[in-house]
Parts: structure tokens; C-alpha cells; sequence
């Protein structure tokens, strides 16, 4: 049993430490992010031929996971889809990294503990349209406003950064519906509890 709590700390500390790590190089580029830095990665994966053309949205979604762990399985690096610092400049050929971008703004550690589903516009029986009257488009969560204000920012971790613009017949209480460009992506999404964080 000591053995096993011993085992479990020495795990947990280099998981730390790994993490600190990667931040102390002062580049990271992981899922769920979006930014300039982002966009780097991906072209850099593209002239590699880990991804397609027109690829270079800024989203650090799954496909450029995937093709950051790719990249990092066939050039003898930790396989673990986050792009730092090692990662950026194997890619680049030896560059240094661009100068890390701010961490978000997770309205200091306010968050909220939600039921999440997903939709696009393409689901059936759905407006193009949210009740804001802006697109449906990734970016954007359905909400009850009673509990998330219209309005609101917020930042979903694997998702990135949202504002509630739009409301549905069965968002009630703790509940959000995250928008998706594609019905394939919401369909692969689910239905899962997530912890949000209110950005304003």
C-alpha cells in the first residue's frame, strides 16, 4: 500500500514537472487554444504534409492534435499532441518559437460545472441563425439566460473561447449547447459535463 501512494506522488510530480516545463519554455500550443501561435504551428505542420491546405484556422482542434502527435511519433519526440517548445522547433528546423501569446482570461477562476450537447446548423429543424440574430458558428453556446447571461464569454477547455448568444426550448439551468460548424463535429461531441469558465 506505501509503495502504491509512493508510486502515486512520483507520478503526479512528473506530471507537474513536465507541465512546468513546458510552460517555462514559453511556447505551447495544445487543444483547445486559438491565436496567432496556433496558426504558426499549423503551417509548419502543412509544409510537413501532416496537414491539408487551408487547414491554418488559428484552432488548435483535433485534427492539428492529431497531426502534432503524428509529427511527434515519427521524429522521436514525447507523443503527447502538445506542441512546446522542442516540438515547435523540430518542426521548424531549429527556430526559436514566436513569443508566447497571454493566457485567457478565465474571469479569475469563476467557473461553472454544465451539461453540454452540441449542434450545428445544419441539424435538422434548426435556424441558420442564433437568437441574437448572428450565425451559428463555432464560437458560439446556446444558454438559459437565467443562469448564463446573453452575452456572456466564456472559455471551455478542449473548445476555446465562446459567448452565449443564442438559447434553445431545452437549455434550462446548468445547461449549455455548444455550436459546431459541421453536424459531423457536433454528432462527435455528445453529450458530456464540462467545467466552464465565465470570462466577464
Amino acid at each position: 500500500m506505501r509503495k502504491t501512494v509512493i508510486f502515486s506522488f512520483v507520478f503526479c510530480l512528473c506530471l507537474l514537472l513536465t507541465s512546468a516545463a513546458a510552460f517555462a519554455g514559453g511556447f505551447l500550443v495544445k487543444e483547445g487554444m486559438r491565436g496567432d501561435s496556433v496558426r504558426a504551428v499549423q503551417k509548419l505542420l502543412i509544409a510537413h504534409g501532416y496537414l491539408a491546405d487551408g487547414e491554418a484556422d488559428g484552432v488548435c482542434g483535433r485534427k492539428t492534435t492529431a497531426a502534432i502527435t503524428k509529427f511527434q511519433q515519427e521524429n522521436g519526440l514525447e507523443a503527447d499532441g502538445v506542441c512546446g517548445r522542442l516540438t515547435y522547433k523540430a518542426l521548424s528546423g531549429g527556430e526559436e518559437p514566436p513569443a508566447a501569446e497571454p493566457t485567457p482570461n478565465r474571469g479569475g477562476g469563476r467557473s461553472l460545472l454544465v451539461s453540454a450537447t452540441a449542434y450545428s446548423r445544419f441539424d435538422p429543424g434548426l435556424s441558420n441563425h442564433t437568437a441574437s440574430g448572428t450565425l451559428v458558428r463555432r464560437g458560439v453556446i446556446a444558454v438559459d439566460p437565467s443562469v448564463i447571461p446573453m452575452g456572456t464569454r466564456v472559455f471551455i477547455p478542449g473548445y476555446g473561447e465562446a459567448i452565449a448568444e443564442d438559447v434553445g426550448s431545452a437549455i434550462r439551468g446548468n445547461t449549455i449547447d455548444i455550436a459546431f460548424d459541421t453536424a459531423e463535429e457536433a454528432i462527435q461531441f455528445g453529450r458530456k459535463t464540462v467545467e466552464i469558465f465565465i470570462m466577464d
